[in-house]
């Protein structure tokens, strides 16, 4: 399910006319993953249909809150809370780019 997530995470970015590596290029920005809480609520076998939704749950300066979650038949099967870091290229915290901000908080 991880893989699920990031990939969404990445989706989610890239919906928002951005992409990791504009993020790095033109703002010296990178987004890690600080911590994730996942619950796991029922399982899926390997052919399933899988629908993943992230949304923003909060922005501070250098970190924001996604809530992911992984639906199967319309019933939540996994949910995940993570919190997210922007760092420049030597892993220090930096503040949110405020294109990124601004698109995050619209969406």
């Amino acid at each position: 399910y991880l893989k699920f997530f990031e990939r969404a995470r990445t989706e989610m970015i890239n919906s928002v006319g951005l992409s990791n590596k504009k993020l790095l290029e033109e703002h010296k920005t990178l987004i890690i993953v600080k911590s994730c809480n996942i619950n796991y609520l029922s399982p899926s076998k390997l052919e399933d249909t899988l629908q993943i939704s992230s949304s923003i749950e909060s922005i501070n300066k250098a970190s924001f809150v996604m809530i992911q979650n992984i639906k199967k038949y319309d019933n939540i099967i996994v949910k995940a809370k993570l919190k997210l870091v922007t760092v420049n290229q030597e892993g220090k915290p930096i503040k949110i780019p405020s294109v990124l901000e601004k698109k995050f908080r619209i969406s």
